[in-house]
């Protein structure tokens, strides 16, 4: 059997272990431990009853709040924040009370107790409140920047863009901007804004050395700081009408894309105070994305002049009579986004107005679409042209071109119809020569349709092509139309997948009997963009070109003997 191990107990307060304490005794001491660890508590707090009456303060409360003592009340001294934190926890209406104290940021919060007295623990939340205040300056950067960047990248129009760095800078880095490009002949391209008001633009001729850094600024160099520019000496022309006195100034390069863009200069009043690291850095930051955006304007506005440049010649002319006789001609490329592609037409007119002489018109398809097309095309026009003079054989001139084409890097080949054109009195002659093209069609003042007897190979396939020509006459009001397969073959139509066809297309040109030739080729665009409209699918290049003797006597003095190309 287990020994019971002996009665022993602690000796307590010097008392002998058969002496036991009393319960008031316990709680006396347990409130003597309590006291002393509430005043040497590091967290300040004190205790407030719901009158605001101070009950209790420890050490670091004191120190925290000189004012605080017990006894008075919690208007005696202490901070408005304490005051109003303190009456809104007692009225149900806060629970916590936020406030300065010197340059400390403090936070106390409330524990009611069942007297209704309320203790109060106060924390020390600056580097939190800093943190969180540099926190929300750098999300509200990043979203001026992001902002600013969508801004300046939708603005292709290097003026424009600009207007926006100019307006953008003033409403949120300074009272005022400039934004400068560098010098083209002595002239300086300036947009400026005052904070609230609309940009404008200007053109300077100025000394940009009498800004400190604007001139290196202008050549790229990296930005002075603000602090070495004297704003009382800024030239009038830096500051916009109705500014007031400068107190500070930044300028800051605008770099490119390999090149500088310009210069932003902002300008702050004298009320506003210098401007900050902080800001200058933000203002470095906008520069940036300004000069990318404006040399991004830069260089789309060049290639558009280049491209603009190019494209005139790529362009179907514009046709109007020549030596009597009357020509129209329509294009549709095979992509609505596109002008150009591999379907073309031209008229080159007789070197001389003497009676018979010969206009020679071409049409011709490209294989393949696109801009590569037209790059064939243009080239193909070009030899055409050149070719012009030994129109009078066209087997002979397609024979040349066959082998211009042959000689080249091109994989392409082209279909083409000729058609040399003569005024004889009131008819019109025409020799029509095909190279693997469709063959043009001759409407008739009475409706009948006939399709011209010429055929041939295609010219930049074989090492020789055959041809055949034939001959026509246009009585006045007749017209013969020329025409590439994206016409034929347009797929379309109620079914969505059916040609066009030959048929409809003669069945249009015999409604057409008697019209003059701008009327035949709208109505045949527009009965072939009507059968593509009702299917998705894609079509090829259109193009037509109708030549038509007109009725009654010409007026050669209205372009009866003017040029049948034109530039676009």
């Amino acid at each position: 059997m287990a020994r019971r191990p002996p009665d022993v107990r602690q000796e307590v307060g010097g008392r002998s272990p058969a002496h036991d304490v009393t319960e008031s005794e316990t709680v006396a001491s347990t409130t003597a431990v309590a006291d002393v660890r509430w005043q040497a508590s590091p967290c300040p707090a004190l205790v407030l009853g719901a009158d605001g009456t101070v009950r209790a303060v420890n050490d670091a409360a004191g120190t925290l709040f000189p004012a605080a003592r017990t006894g008075a009340t919690v208007s005696d001294g202490l901070p408005g924040w304490l005051t109003d934190g303190h009456a809104g926890v007692v009225g149900g209406r806060s629970d916590e009370a936020r406030g300065w104290v010197a340059d400390r940021s403090i936070v106390g919060r409330p524990v009611l107790t069942e007297d209704d007295s309320v203790t109060w623990w106060f924390d020390d939340d600056t580097d939190v409140r800093s943190a969180r205040e540099g926190l929300r300056v750098e999300q509200d950067r990043a979203a001026f920047l992001s902002h600013a960047s969508a801004a300046l990248l939708g603005a292709l129009n290097l003026t424009r863009c600009m207007e926006v760095a100019a307006e953008l800078a003033s409403d949120r880095l300074a009272d005022g901007a400039l934004v400068i490009t560098p010098a083209s002949r002595g002239r300086y391209e300036t947009v400026v804004c005052r904070h609230g008001e609309a940009p404008q633009r200007t053109v300077l001729r100025i000394d940009p050395d009498e800004v400190p850094g604007l001139a290196e600024a202008l050549r790229g160099f990296p930005p002075v700081p603000s602090r070495w520019i004297d704003p009382a000496l800024a030239p009038d022309w830096l500051t916009p009408d109705g500014f007031g006195e400068v107190g500070s100034i930044v300028v800051t390069p605008l770099p490119g894309h390999g090149v500088p863009a310009g210069a932003l200069v902002l300008l702050g009043r004298a009320a506003s105070g210098p401007f900050t690291e902080d800001e200058e850095s933000t203002a470095r930051e906008f520069a940036a994305r300004t000069g990318l955006a404006m040399s991004s304007a830069r260089m789309f506005a060049q290639q558009a002049s280049i491209t603009e440049t190019l494209m005139r010649d790529l362009l179907p002319p514009r046709l109007t009579h020549v030596g009597g006789v009357e020509y129209a001609g329509g294009y549709r490329a095979s992509a609505d986004h596109e002008r150009v592609g591999g379907d073309f037409y031209d008229l080159h007119p007789a070197d001389d107005d003497a009676s018979g002489a010969e206009t020679l018109a071409v049409l011709g398809d490209v294989c393949g679409k696109g801009l590569d097309a037209a790059v064939l095309t243009g080239r193909i026009r070009s030899v055409v042209q050149a070719l012009r003079p030994l129109a009078r054989d066209h087997k002979h001139m397609l024979g040349l071109l066959n082998d211009a084409l042959l000689s080249s890097d091109h994989t392409r080949f082209v279909t083409l119809v000729l058609a040399s054109v003569s005024r004889h009195g009131p008819d019109v002659r025409l020799r029509l020569t095909c190279a693997g093209h469709p063959p043009p069609l001759v409407v008739r003042t009475d409706g009948r349709v006939e399709e011209a007897a010429t055929l041939g190979t295609v010219v930049g396939a074989l090492p020789t092509i055959e041809t055949t020509t034939a001959e026509m006459t246009l009585a006045p009001g007749e017209t013969c139309l020329l025409f590439t397969d994206g016409i034929t073959e347009a797929r379309g139509g109620p079914l969505g997948n059916d040609q066009f066809g030959e048929e409809r297309l003669q069945a249009a040109l015999a409604e057409c009997a008697g019209m003059p030739a701008e009327a035949v080729v709208e109505r045949v665009q527009m009965l072939a963009a009507q059968w593509v409209g009702q299917s998705d699918r894609d079509h090829d290049d259109m193009a037509v070109l109708a030549i038509t003797a007109p009725r009654g006597q010409h007026l050669t003095a209205v372009g009866g003997h003017g040029r049948g190309r034109f530039t676009a």
